[in-house]
Protein backbone atom coordinates (compact mmCIF):
# COMPACT_ATOMS: atom_id res chain seq x y z
CA UNK A 1 0.00 0.00 0.00
CA UNK A 2 1.15 3.72 -0.58
CA UNK A 3 0.65 6.74 1.25
CA UNK A 4 1.30 10.03 0.06
CA UNK A 5 1.06 13.63 1.83
CA UNK A 6 2.26 11.99 4.62
CA UNK A 7 -0.20 9.76 6.96
CA UNK A 8 -1.32 11.35 10.12
CA UNK A 9 -0.48 8.35 11.59
CA UNK A 10 -0.28 4.64 11.34
CA UNK A 11 -2.98 4.35 13.78
CA UNK A 12 -5.41 6.25 10.99
CA UNK A 13 -4.01 4.37 7.86
CA UNK A 14 -5.10 1.07 10.04
CA UNK A 15 -8.08 2.30 10.99
CA UNK A 16 -8.87 3.30 7.07
CA UNK A 17 -7.68 -0.29 6.15
CA UNK A 18 -9.83 -1.48 9.09
CA UNK A 19 -13.34 -0.02 7.39
CA UNK A 20 -12.20 -1.69 3.77
CA UNK A 21 -12.17 -4.65 5.69
CA UNK A 22 -15.40 -4.62 7.81
CA UNK A 23 -17.08 -3.22 4.21
CA UNK A 24 -15.60 -6.94 2.86
CA UNK A 25 -16.70 -8.58 5.94
CA UNK A 26 -20.44 -6.81 5.41
CA UNK A 27 -20.67 -7.72 1.56
CA UNK A 28 -19.46 -11.29 2.06
CA UNK A 29 -21.82 -11.68 5.03
CA UNK A 30 -24.74 -10.52 3.22
CA UNK A 31 -25.11 -7.48 7.05
CA UNK A 32 -26.79 -4.50 5.29
CA UNK A 33 -26.78 -3.18 8.64
CA UNK A 34 -23.03 -3.16 9.10
CA UNK A 35 -22.24 -2.52 5.12
CA UNK A 36 -24.91 0.92 5.85
CA UNK A 37 -22.89 1.95 9.01
CA UNK A 38 -19.83 2.76 7.54
CA UNK A 39 -21.22 5.71 5.83
CA UNK A 40 -21.55 9.33 6.69
CA UNK A 41 -25.59 10.65 7.13
CA UNK A 42 -24.86 12.43 3.94
CA UNK A 43 -22.59 10.00 2.08
CA UNK A 44 -23.07 10.03 -1.35
CA UNK A 45 -22.16 6.51 -3.61
CA UNK A 46 -22.17 5.56 -7.64
CA UNK A 47 -22.70 2.09 -8.03
CA UNK A 48 -20.71 -0.13 -10.33
CA UNK A 49 -23.79 0.14 -12.30
CA UNK A 50 -24.03 3.68 -12.35
CA UNK A 51 -26.80 4.40 -9.81
CA UNK A 52 -26.61 7.41 -7.97
CA UNK A 53 -27.33 7.16 -4.05
CA UNK A 54 -27.62 10.59 -2.50
CA UNK A 55 -27.52 10.11 1.36
CA UNK A 56 -27.59 6.61 3.93
CA UNK A 57 -31.35 6.45 3.39
CA UNK A 58 -30.52 6.02 -0.25
CA UNK A 59 -27.84 3.68 0.06
CA UNK A 60 -29.93 0.93 2.55
CA UNK A 61 -32.47 1.20 0.36
CA UNK A 62 -30.80 0.21 -2.45
CA UNK A 63 -28.23 -2.32 -0.65
CA UNK A 64 -31.36 -4.12 0.88
CA UNK A 65 -32.63 -4.83 -2.09
CA UNK A 66 -29.36 -5.58 -3.78
CA UNK A 67 -27.13 -7.17 -0.67
CA UNK A 68 -29.14 -10.63 0.75
CA UNK A 69 -28.57 -13.31 -1.74
CA UNK A 70 -26.01 -11.49 -3.74
CA UNK A 71 -22.78 -13.75 -2.51
CA UNK A 72 -24.55 -17.50 -2.95
CA UNK A 73 -22.50 -18.29 -5.78
CA UNK A 74 -19.56 -15.33 -5.49
CA UNK A 75 -18.01 -12.87 -3.59
CA UNK A 76 -15.58 -10.12 -3.83
CA UNK A 77 -11.91 -9.06 -1.52
CA UNK A 78 -10.94 -5.63 -1.19
CA UNK A 79 -7.53 -4.31 -0.66
CA UNK A 80 -6.22 -1.01 0.23
CA UNK A 81 -4.17 -0.10 -2.21
CA UNK A 82 -3.33 3.93 -2.29
CA UNK A 83 -3.97 6.50 0.46
CA UNK A 84 -4.20 9.89 0.11
CA UNK A 85 -4.43 12.73 3.22
CA UNK A 86 -5.85 15.38 1.40
CA UNK A 87 -6.67 16.51 5.25
CA UNK A 88 -5.54 14.74 8.42
CA UNK A 89 -8.74 13.96 8.98
CA UNK A 90 -10.05 13.76 5.22
CA UNK A 91 -8.30 10.99 2.78
CA UNK A 92 -9.55 9.26 -0.57
CA UNK A 93 -8.48 5.75 -0.60
CA UNK A 94 -7.97 3.06 -4.07
CA UNK A 95 -9.12 0.08 -3.26
CA UNK A 96 -8.63 -3.19 -5.58
CA UNK A 97 -11.36 -5.41 -5.76
CA UNK A 98 -11.38 -9.11 -7.07
CA UNK A 99 -14.12 -11.35 -7.69
CA UNK A 100 -13.42 -15.15 -6.14
CA UNK A 101 -15.86 -17.98 -5.56
CA UNK A 102 -17.23 -17.84 -1.59
CA UNK A 103 -14.27 -20.47 -0.91
CA UNK A 104 -12.07 -17.48 -1.66
CA UNK A 105 -10.66 -18.89 -5.07
CA UNK A 106 -9.97 -16.08 -7.73
CA UNK A 107 -12.54 -16.29 -10.77
CA UNK A 108 -10.73 -16.34 -13.96
CA UNK A 109 -11.21 -14.27 -16.67
CA UNK A 110 -13.61 -12.02 -14.02
CA UNK A 111 -13.43 -8.22 -14.21
CA UNK A 112 -11.58 -6.04 -11.27
CA UNK A 113 -13.41 -3.21 -9.27
CA UNK A 114 -11.53 -0.11 -9.12
CA UNK A 115 -13.23 1.71 -5.94
CA UNK A 116 -12.13 5.10 -5.12
CA UNK A 117 -13.93 6.41 -1.48
CA UNK A 118 -13.31 9.60 0.35
CA UNK A 119 -13.23 9.23 3.89
CA UNK A 120 -13.83 11.63 7.32
CA UNK A 121 -12.15 10.94 10.69
CA UNK A 122 -15.66 12.23 12.95
CA UNK A 123 -15.47 11.74 16.88
CA UNK A 124 -12.61 9.08 16.01
CA UNK A 125 -14.22 7.19 13.73
CA UNK A 126 -13.47 6.67 10.06
CA UNK A 127 -16.69 6.84 7.95
CA UNK A 128 -17.28 6.56 4.32
CA UNK A 129 -17.92 10.38 2.54
CA UNK A 130 -17.73 9.70 -0.95
CA UNK A 131 -17.98 6.25 -2.58
CA UNK A 132 -17.25 5.30 -6.54
CA UNK A 133 -17.19 1.92 -8.25
CA UNK A 134 -15.74 1.63 -11.51
CA UNK A 135 -14.77 -1.68 -13.37
CA UNK A 136 -11.18 -2.00 -14.68
CA UNK A 137 -11.03 -1.19 -18.20
CA UNK A 138 -9.19 -4.07 -20.32
CA UNK A 139 -5.86 -2.55 -21.92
Amino acid sequence: MTTTHGAPSDTDVQAITGVVATLQHAQQNESVDEFVSLFREDAIWTTGGGRFLDGRAQIEAFTRTVLPGAMAESTQTYEVVHVVFIRPDVAAVKVRQRYTTVDGVPIEGAAEGSPTYVMAKEDGRWLLVVAQNTLVADG
